[in-house]
């Protein structure tokens, strides 16, 4: 985990479907240039009055799925904290919530980048970072973070399973 200072700000990312709070079910496929993430998305039925259970699972129909597809991501990072050891996160005392998605502005671990430098990139006057944002999804049992250039959002209809051949045509290299 990269170590942050006084200057990385947590901002809400808006338009983002609100992962489900208690079975998102997150799956990442990354490659060198693009990193997909899926979850389930929150889908209460109304006047729900939790006094039945509703199981979800990866297999299940019907279930909204949000395909996050970050373009020109550099690096993620993908597991604890969980919503119960949240506190832990070196982000949490800024803002950063679970079951959420942001995005850090000013953020050590791009400034962390720019520092030990990109060999590839040296020919270039600007940071490594200068087109780069870091990006948090913060779900139920784990949290993911990425630094890409942007980010789309689709949503699709469950299962989780129909999605993954999406993800693989959106993967195919696309010269420009």
């Amino acid at each position: 985990m990269y170590e942050v200072d006084s200057k990385d700000f947590i901002s809400e990312l808006k338009g983002v479907p609100q992962s489900s709070i208690g079975a998102p079910f997150p799956f990442v496929m990354s490659d060198e240039h693009i990193t997909f993430l899926t979850y389930y998305v929150e889908n209460t039925p109304e006047r729900w009055d939790s006094s039945i259970v509703r199981w979800t699972g990866v297999a299940n129909e019907g279930e909204p799925v949000a395909l996050v597809r970050f373009r020109q991501c550099h690096a993620h990072l993908f597991g604890p904290p969980c919503d119960e050891t949240f506190s832990g996160h070196p982000l949490a005392s800024r803002g950063l919530k679970p079951c959420g998605a942001y995005v850090v502005e000013n953020s050590s671990w791009l400034r962390w980048l720019d520092e030990i430098g990109n060999p590839n990139l040296q020919s270039h006057k600007l940071p490594f970072s200068s087109n780069l944002k870091h990006f948090i999804f913060a779900f139920h049992h784990s949290t993911f973070e990425c630094l890409a250039e942007e980010l789309d959002i689709s949503l699709y209809q469950g299962p989780m399973r129909n999605v993954v051949p999406q993800m693989l045509r959106l993967l195919e290299y696309k010269p420009t």
